[in-house]
C-alpha cells in the first residue's frame, strides 16, 4: 500500500516514512524542501512539489496509486505565526484545502493529519484530554484548529475519514542513529541544549524562570519522535481496518521542566553549560501536559521511549553523527 506523506522530508515526516516502511507499506514523500532535507528520504521516492500546485498533488496521487495521506506539511513556528499569519494560513489552511480537493477527486478517503496541542490555547485543566475547550491563542494553533473543522464537515459530506493526531512536545531521533532534527533556525529547547553541551553553542536561554512550578520553569509534556512515528502508522491502520475518525492526544502524559531538561542533558553529556533566564514569552502557559488514555485506548499506543534520558540521548547521538558528516563533507 502506498502512502502520500506530505513533508516527510522534515523532522517528525521522516521518522513516520520510516515506520511506515517498517510496516510494509510503501511512503511516497511530497515535499518541496523549504524546510525537509532531500537526505532524510531515505524509504521511499521523493516527489518535488508544493501544495499550493493541486495539480501536482493530483499527478502525484495519480502516478503511484496513492490509497492513504498522512499530512505533516505546515509551518510550526508559533512566534512567527503571530508576526506574520498570512504565511500560516495560507500554507496550513489554504495549502490543505487544496491537499483535499486532490484527494476527493481522486477517491483517496483517508487521512493521518498532524495536528498540535496548540488548537486547546490556555489550559484549563490538567492534564489535557480531547475534550478540552480549543480556544487557540496564535495562528498557528488557529490554523490547525480549522483544518480539524474541515475534517468534520468533509467526513459529513464526502465520507473522508480522518485521524488528528494533537502533539505535545516532539523530541529526540531516531535510536539507529538513520535521521534525527536538524532546523534553521533550531528552536526547540533539547537540541540546543545538547548543542551547548557538545561547545557547538555559547549557551541555552531560559524563557520565564519565576512560573508557579517547583523551580521556576514552565513544565512540559516530552513525547520522543520514534513514539510520534509509530502512533501515525497505527493511526493509519486503524483507519484501514474501519475505525471511526477521531482526534487523539500524542504525549507522555509526564511534565518535565525546562531545568530538568537541561539538567539531564548535562548529565547525559558530561558537560555544563551556561543557562541565561530571560522573561517570559507572551502566550507561553506555565504547564503544558497531556492525558494520552484515549491514544492507549483507541490504538494501543504508549509512549514507550519518551522519557528525559532517552530523549536526550538520542538527541546527543544525532547531532554528534550531524557534526561528523559536516565536518568531513
Amino acid at each position: 500500500m502506498r502512502v502520500l506523506v506530505t513533508g516527510g522530508a522534515g523532522y517528525i515526516g521522516s521518522h513516520a516514512a520510516k515506520a511506515l516502511a517498517l510496516a510494509g507499506f510503501e511512503p511516497i514523500v511530497f515535499d518541496n524542501l523549504s524546510e525537509g532535507h532531500e537526505w532524510a528520504v531515505r524509504w521511499g521516492p521523493l516527489v518535488r512539489g508544493d501544495l499550493a500546485d493541486k495539480a501536482s498533488i493530483a499527478e502525484a496521487l495519480a502516478s503511484y496509486q496513492i490509497t492513504a495521506v498522512i499530512h505533516f506539511a505546515a509551518h510550526a513556528y508559533v512566534g512567527e505565526s503571530v508576526h506574520n499569519p498570512r504565511k500560516y494560513f495560507r500554507n496550513n489552511v489554504a495549502n490543505t484545502l487544496n491537499l483535499l480537493e486532490a484527494m476527493l477527486d481522486a477517491g483517496v478517503s483517508r487521512l493521518v493529519f498532524s495536528s498540535t496541542c496548540a488548537t486547546y490555547g490556555k489550559p484549563v485543566m490538567i492534564p489535557m484530554a480531547e475534550d478540552h475547550p480549543q480556544s487557540p491563542i496564535n495562528p498557528y494553533g488557529e490554523s490547525k484548529l480549522f483544518v480539524e473543522k474541515v475534517l468534520r464537515w468533509y467526513e459529513s459530506a464526502y465520507q473522508l475519514k480522518w485521524m488528528s493526531l494533537r502533539y505535545f512536545n516532539a523530541a529526540g531521533a531516531d535510536p539507529d542513529g538513520e535521521i534525527g532534527e536538524d532546523h534553521d533556525p533550531e528552536t526547540h529547547l533539547v537540541p540546543l541544549a545538547v548543542q551547548a553541551a557538545l561547545g557547538a553553542r555559547a549557551y541555552v536561554e531560559i524563557f520565564g524562570s519565576d512560573y508557579d512550578t517547583p523551580d521556576g520553569t514552565a513544565i512540559r509534556d516530552y513525547v520522543h519522535v520514534t513514539d510520534l512515528a509509530r502512533a501515525h502508522v497505527m493511526a493509519l491502520q486503524y483507519l484501514i481496518d474501519g475505525g471511526s475518525s477521531l482526534a487523539l492526544n500524542l504525549g507522555s502524559g509526564v511534565g518535565s521542566s525546562v531545568r530538568d531538561i537541561l539538567a539531564t542533558v548535562e548529565r547525559v553529556c558530561g558537560s555544563a553549560f551556561e543557562i541565561r533566564c530571560s522573561p517570559r514569552r507572551a502566550g507561553d502557559p506555565q504547564v503544558l501536559l497531556a492525558d494520552p488514555s484515549l491514544a492507549r485506548q483507541t490504538l494501543g499506543w504508549t509512549a514507550l521511549l519518551s522519557n528525559p534520558e532517552a530523549i536526550v540521548n538520542t538527541a546527543r547521538q544525532w547531532l554528534l553523527s550531524l557534526h561528523t558528516q559536516r565536518a568531513t563533507s
